[in-house]
């Protein structure tokens, strides 16, 4: 979210499919500490323009130093950079404005709720089915995910805020999912990426000059190492890994393993952050998982 040279990033194996997907999940999740650690010591424009730039040079200068053909058309690169815009800039920017006054953990819950609205978007634009089966998957997993932070909501210790800007950062994710579909970008996911990365990097940088300061930072360990594991496993890992999964799984599948997120990141919330976590938070991974199941599960093949 090491490979040797010949290796594409952009082609995986049929076998490395259930890899890609756990790894991912554990990638996604464990962003949202790090994006809390991020912002507590970086204001989250700044973070986020480092990060887009830094991702998106150094995807294309790897693939620069392999020799590798342009791959895109300017129709697909210009594609990627609208994706840079919804997946990267406006997502994560919102995500992480939120994330100052908002838990790792009531993040992470939120944007899971990104299967929903992918699922009936899916429906109604990319005529992908929306069974009795994957409903039910779906149903199982806001139960889940509502039993992991029932009680996290009713204490009431997160900012409406932060919560609001973390709702807009979900509506920019679902989005991004619903266009990466029906513009079919081509070509290279891996010079894809890059071009979306430095997309929103530019876009970033002047909101970042124009409403953050550079005297607000905090230069420290923790600081550098949330830093690095974005740009590496967040920006050119995960992202990698998640376009792969959208044009393998289709949108309503691979939009449902965001219901694992809640558990995860609570998890490592509780780890790294030391934030609140209960028994009944992580009784609520049965249903996320069985809802997964469902909503993933390939239809049986009739025989005759």
């Amino acid at each position: 979210m090491s490979l040797a040279p010949s290796v594409s990033l952009s082609r995986p194996s049929f076998n490395s499919l259930p890899l890609a997907i756990a790894l991912f999940c554990v990638l996604w999740s464990f962003a949202f500490v790090a994006g809390k650690t991020g912002v507590t010591y970086c204001p989250p424009l700044i973070l986020l323009a480092a990060r887009f730039t830094l991702a998106g040079v150094l995807i294309l200068g790897f693939a620069a130093l392999r020799r590798e053909t342009w791959m895109l058309s300017w129709r697909d690169a210009a594609v990627f950079a609208v994706l840079g815009i919804a997946n990267n800039a406006l997502y994560l920017g919102l995500g992480y404005t939120g994330l100052q006054t908002v838990s790792a953990g009531l993040g992470g819950l939120i944007v899971s709720a990104n299967p929903i609205f992918t699922a009936m978007l899916a429906a109604l634009l990319l005529g992908e089915s929306l069974t009795g089966r994957k409903v039910a998957g779906l149903l199982l997993g806001i139960l889940g995910v509502g039993m992991i932070v029932w009680h996290r909501i009713a204490v009431g210790t997160d900012s409406l805020h932060g919560i609001l800007f973390t709702l807009a950062s979900l509506a920019s994710l679902v989005a991004g999912t619903i266009l990466f579909k029906v513009l079919s970008p081509s070509g290279s996911l891996w010079v894809g990426n890059g071009v979306q990365n430095l997309a929103a990097g530019l876009v970033t940088i002047p909101f970042a000059a124009a409403f953050a300061s550079p005297t607000d930072i905090v230069p420290n360990v923790q600081l550098l190492g949330a830093f690095a594991f974005l740009v590496l496993g967040g920006s050119i890992l995960a992202y990698q890994l998640w376009f792969h999964m959208l044009r393998t799984c289709g949108a309503t599948a691979a939009s449902a393993y965001h219901f694992v997120m809640p558990p995860l990141g609570m998890l490592f919330a509780y780890l790294v952050l030391g934030e609140h976590l209960e028994m009944r938070d992580l009784l609520g991974i049965v249903p996320v998982a069985l809802g997964v199941y469902l909503v993933t599960r390939p239809a049986r093949s009739q025989t005759h």
